[in-house]
């Protein structure tokens, strides 16, 4: 009976042994002589971890789960022992003095799979060569100080680098944001998008526009395709423009007509069954020579959609 109970204490010894010898946890990294550690970042580099401390990155030095837990500064910089040993900024690893794409690299070893950052990879600041660094400070007091907020700091920041924008937003009829009442960021993702433009929105369905034109947004019993299908830079110049909601042609007639011209006209029993053409070959039922006919909103009101009408008159 004796030599069994030593029997079973010799066995839980050598299991206990082999389980501290294992591998360690999943997401937990073990670190070898060539790393420092975050501790020792902070005897020269105190106002830089003082202002990480109240920084969102501070969830990298503290949360295990990501395997950096006390090397949160090795994370970004590598390997820091011989750094912390000669001293030179030749031996550590510093993200704004690296090629864009090696900046972005080590950025999105954490941020590749959040929302707003999936699409970084294709975005048009990526394929310009804009790093993240160019936009955000890495060691920025504050939980929310690793990007401006403020209206006003953001729409520098983007203005900064696209001035012909800026110029946009100079024009008589534009979006209010040299006033600051809204921001760049509002219509744009700056880590990317399905679109060229990297806006918010590609169609009808996606927001953009209609977060804060809701009542344009459907679905409508009959739509107007370029809403539905091209989105509102269709008809409109997003930034800024010289004519009157922001169209893109000085006459409302002239941005219908970039879609509906050179239609074949219409006999007199298709007018009286109800279909309608510009036409091209005067006198179509629109003739634009008259003028009740050279302002097309006043008679299709619904350009945007209708729930009552295919021809968008109500």
């Amino acid at each position: 009976m004796h030599s069994t109970k030593s029997g079973a204490a010799i066995l839980l010894l050598l299991l206990w042994g082999a389980a501290a010898n294992a591998a360690p946890p999943a997401g937990e990294k073990k670190f070898g002589e060539e790393y420092a550690g975050s501790q020792t970042c902070q005897t020269c580099h105190e106002d830089i971890w003082n202002n990480y401390q109240k920084s969102a990155h501070t969830f990298v030095e503290t949360d295990a789960r990501g395997g950096w837990k006390d090397h949160g500064c090795e994370s970004c910089h590598g390997a820091g022992a011989k750094h912390a040993g000669s001293a030179s900024a030749e031996d550590i690893r510093n993200p704004k003095k690296l090629l864009a794409q090696q900046t972005d690299k080590i950025c999105l070893n954490c941020h590749l799979n959040t929302t707003r950052h999936s699409e970084r990879i294709q975005s048009s600041h990526m394929k310009d060569g804009v790093s993240c660094v160019a936009c955000h400070s890495i060691h920025a007091n504050g939980p929310v100080g690793l990007v401006p907020r403020a209206p006003a700091q953001v729409n520098a920041l983007c203005t900064g680098c696209h001035q012909s924008v800026k110029a946009q937003f100079a024009k008589p009829f534009r979006h209010k944001v040299p006033e600051n009442q809204m921001t760049c960021v509002d219509c744009h993702n700056p880590h990317g998008s399905v679109r060229q433009p990297m806006a918010q929105t590609f169609a009808a369905n996606e927001p953009g526009c209609f977060k804060c034109h809701g009542d344009k947004r459907g679905p409508f019993t009959f739509e107007h395709a370029p809403v539905r299908y091209e989105g509102c830079p269709t008809c409109h110049e997003a930034h800024g423009s010289t004519n009157p909601r922001m169209l893109n042609r000085h006459e409302v007639r002239l941005t219908c007509l970039e879609c509906h011209s050179n239609l074949p006209a219409l006999s007199a029993s298709s007018v009286s069954n109800g279909n309608s053409s510009a036409g091209s070959v005067p006198p179509a039922f629109h003739d634009l020579r008259s003028p009740r006919y050279q302002n097309c909103t006043v008679c299709h009101q619904k350009i945007h959609g209708s729930y009552a009408d295919r021809n968008l008159l109500r």
